[in-house]
């Protein structure tokens, strides 16, 4: 499978919502109903914000595609935590501390190394861009994410809340040390 990353730009919008709408409820715990996963991929993941991802100069999407289709995509965010116990979990690691808020391949294309090639692309973009750790977070139930991310390096630092509909949920804070040879 080849696959092409770049930076999203306005025009995605569209196909970064629809595939958000497609694999958020994949990763989703069972408590979480599809009314509850419908409210939050509305709220966060829509076409309107994803454009205010795009237009925030703090954010960055990488794109995945392959043979011209969105396959994957992932969400930078070069601001400080504003989750107090993220930032507590933070205060080991070296700064400045950039978040992966979002990483997401299309089920089809899972197992193929496209997922693979965004984390690294995403690794590299946070740490081309100054930053020196890179951190994340997983619910503990989704297994799969968390190997995946173990797999790419990144281990646990702490915990946080993290709530969907009417549930908090405390989901892990995985963690990456950075630096510019991490590609």
């Amino acid at each position: 499978m080849t696959v092409s990353i770049t930076p999203a730009s306005p025009a995605d919008a569209p196909e970064l919502a629809a595939l958000a709408a497609l694999t958020f409820p994949l990763a989703c715990p069972p408590q979480v109903s599809a009314a509850d996963s419908a409210a939050f991929v509305a709220k966060h993941l829509s076409e309107t914000a994803f454009g205010q991802y795009l237009a925030d100069d703090s954010k960055q999407i990488l794109a995945a595609r392959q043979d011209g289709s969105l396959i994957g995509y992932a969400l930078l965010v070069f601001a400080a935590a504003s989750d107090a116990e993220v930032s507590d979990a933070l205060q080991q690691l070296p700064a400045p501390a950039a978040e992966l808020s979002k990483c997401y391949v299309h089920p089809a294309a899972h197992g193929a190394g496209a997922a693979a090639a965004l984390m690294q692309a995403a690794v590299d973009t946070a740490a081309a861009s100054g930053y020196r750790t890179l951190w994340l977070g997983v619910n503990d139930l989704n297994l799969r994410a968390q190997a995946f991310y173990r797999k790419s390096g990144f281990s646990e630092i702490g915990r946080r809340n993290f709530t969907v509909g009417g549930h908090v949920f405390r989901d892990f804070i995985l963690a990456l040390s950075l630096s510019p040879d991490n590609g």
